[in-house]
């Protein structure tokens, strides 16, 4: 047995990862789980699951009942939305065209070039803080960072000698765990705070949250947070995980000086990319901005809901490109051609597990299962009576028990803020300290949800250092991240709320 199992076999860690592990492949369990749902959907409905539901646009409150998978409509509904399911599944694009310009940045050897370079002037004690804060500041890029940054942290650790995956969980944790930190408000904020007026004016409350109402907040957590998750991977993930005896060894071989010219070469390309992408998106008029009818102004918001990842392409692919051509890695258009091929043949697996996922997150949302456990769950959470911290406390640990059931931020904050934010309002909780107890939960246990959009894809990254990993090791390498920050984000947030801090301009924890 080598250190690293006797490591991670102790404890009662190391039997989450052994139960885990021993669980079928995670095809298998997607396709139970959703053969779990075609008949817990005509259960419910023959009992009469119902919640009460209110429409943000109406303001008016209906019911929202189980619907089944077994009758004639929902047997037509698996048949007919099969191939519409996957191929709508959201990660799915975002994986394939990031990885499509990562695969040629990887296959030209100019990713493994830049991190010797790079690791050759940072150092040992900063790498772990840089991973979990590039994984942090990458969410103003949404989801492209968990298809950039967590491949780039392992590699990154296993470059400076280090456990690929303690790397992997890091900028993973940065990514998702800190998913609503960051050092400015992005499309995220602005999507969340929309949601949270239309609940208020559904209840005929006058009061608007604005797109920065959480900025000053998410801003210090970046930084909090970016120490925690340091902290957590190397006292107690490292350490767990032991030394790393896999097959991936990274070159430990002086750069060339065709690769130092190659990187010249890369870095000046990146320079002149960026210099016209900037052309194209700061002047006011800009052609990749475009008019929000809401504010009557230009914005990006657009561009960074649609088009950001193309950018990301072209962000690796044309530097690797420059740096292939000048190494002599690409010599004609096939090679470039194979580049991008390689990458997509290591996400085989990725697809037979996107395909069944898909599946599953569908018939979920279709059978309102989902949002009759939100629902009923919030309104027993309001009858139990507690105000003030209390109140958000336990509202931070429902709504992390609700993440692992419901993966999308925003359909699950659709569903709960309707009901938490008029009524926290009533309790002279201000609707931006409401959100924000919400995303700290939300972000929080993202690493430990197998319904999270890309757990399938970070499972199959960590395969790529370790063939033997498997849920059961995913969750019980994050579950330090989940707690650590939980614990750490709500005491941060009970300090904002103590001394009355304002969450953004104009935004105050109290009313």
């Amino acid at each position: 047995m080598s250190d690293s199992e006797k490591n991670t076999n102790k404890g009662l860690l190391g039997t989450i990862e052994r139960v885990g592990n021993k669980l079928p492949h995670p095809v298998i369990i997607f396709i139970i789980f959703a053969i779990g749902i075609i008949f817990i959907s005509e259960i419910s409905v023959r009992l009469g699951l119902s919640a009460p539901m209110a429409n943000p646009e109406t303001g008016e409150t209906g019911v929202i009942e189980a619907v089944s998978l077994m009758n004639s409509e929902g047997i037509a509904h698996i048949f007919n939305s099969a191939v519409s399911n996957f191929t709508g599944f959201a990660p799915l694009g975002t994986v394939l065209v990031a990885m499509l310009g990562v695969g040629v940045a990887e296959w030209t050897g100019l990713i493994s070039s830049s991190l010797k370079k790079l690791l050759s002037n940072v150092p040992a004690w900063l790498l772990t803080a840089m991973v979990v804060f590039a994984g942090i500041i990458s969410n103003i890029a949404s989801d492209a960072g968990y298809v950039v940054v967590v491949p780039l942290g392992a590699i990154m650790f296993a470059a400076a000698g280090r456990h690929p995956i303690a790397g992997l969980a890091a900028a993973f944790a940065g990514v998702s765990a800190g998913f609503s930190a960051n050092l400015i408000f992005g499309p995220t904020d602005a999507l969340l705070a929309g949601i949270t007026n239309d609940a208020l004016s559904s209840a005929n409350i006058g009061y608007e949250v604005e797109t920065t109402g959480n900025w000053y907040f998410i801003f210090v957590s970046t930084f909090v947070l970016t120490g925690v998750g340091a902290f957590v991977t190397e006292r107690f993930v490292e350490p767990r995980l032991g030394t790393y005896d896999g097959d991936y060894k990274p070159t430990q071989d002086p750069l060339k000086s065709t690769e130092n010219k190659g990187l010249l070469y890369a870095l000046l390309t990146l320079i002149a990319f960026l210099i016209i992408m900037g052309l194209l998106m700061i002047p006011q008029n800009a052609p990749l901005r475009a008019l929000d009818e809401t504010t009557g102004q230009m914005t990006l918001s657009n561009f960074l809901s649609s088009g950001l990842l193309f950018m990301i392409f072209l962000l690796f692919a044309l530097p690797g490109l420059a740096y292939g051509i000048t190494t002599g890695k690409i010599k004609s258009s096939h090679d470039f051609v194979q580049g991008m091929s390689e990458s997509m043949s290591s996400m085989g697996g990725y697809l037979v597990l996107a395909f069944f996922a898909a599946q599953f997150i569908d018939y979920f949302a279709y059978t309102n299962l989902g949002s009759i456990l939100a629902s009923n769950g919030a309104t027993l959470l309001e009858n139990i009576g507690f105000i003030g911290l209390p109140l958000i406390l336990a509202f931070i640990l429902f709504t992390s028990f609700i993440n692992l059931f419901m993966g999308s931020a925003s359909a699950k904050w659709a569903i709960m803020a309707p009901i938490f934010a008029p009524m926290m309002y009533n309790l002279n909780i201000a609707p931006e300290m409401t959100l924000m107890a919400y995303r700290i939960a939300d972000s929080s246990s993202n690493v430990v949800s197998p319904l999270m959009s890309y757990f399938a894809m970070i499972l199959v990254f960590a395969q790529r250092y370790d063939k033997k990993s498997g849920l059961g090791t995913i969750i019980s390498t994050m579950i330090y991240y989940t707690v650590a920050f939980l614990i750490t984000w709500s005491v941060l947030l009970i300090i904002w709320y103590s001394f009355g801090l304002p969450l953004g301009p104009g935004a105050p924890a109290t009313l």
